[in-house]
């Protein structure tokens, strides 16, 4: 059984930092492009950012590029998202995917989702 379970959310101040991971079972993430996406209240689910299986390129949104980074740990099975610089519109519940390759990860049609991570930023 394939699983993604993220941790790391939790409530922060304007400007500060949080990592999120995203620890897979059931599946080799080396094998798989890795998204992160968030859904804020009241708005429909975004793409925040991915890396790629092969050769870990990276894609941002424009929105979070400069102050999140993704990574992977292949041999931990983990993939992180370290948000820097967050802003109150941050806040959102933030969410782990892989697919099999970008097309579907573009798509935002990855094979396996995480249940998501409340972020919160707020003074």
């Amino acid at each position: 059984q394939v699983q993604l379970v993220e941790s790391g959310g939790g409530l922060v101040q304007p400007g500060g930092s949080l990592r999120l991971s995203c620890a897979a079972s059931g599946l080799a993430l080396a094998n798989y492009v890795i998204g992160w996406f968030r859904q804020a209240p009241g708005k429909e689910r975004e793409p925040v950012l991915c890396i790629s299986g092969i050769n870990n390129k990276t894609y941002y949104s424009d929105s979070v590029k400069g102050r999140f980074t993704i990574s992977r740990d292949n041999a931990e099975n983990t993939a992180y998202l370290q948000m820097n610089s967050l802003k109150p519109e941050d806040t959102a519940v933030y969410t782990c995917a892989a697919a099999p390759s970008l097309v579907s990860m573009a798509s935002n049609n990855p094979s396996y989702w995480g249940q998501g991570t409340q972020v919160t930023v707020s003074s």
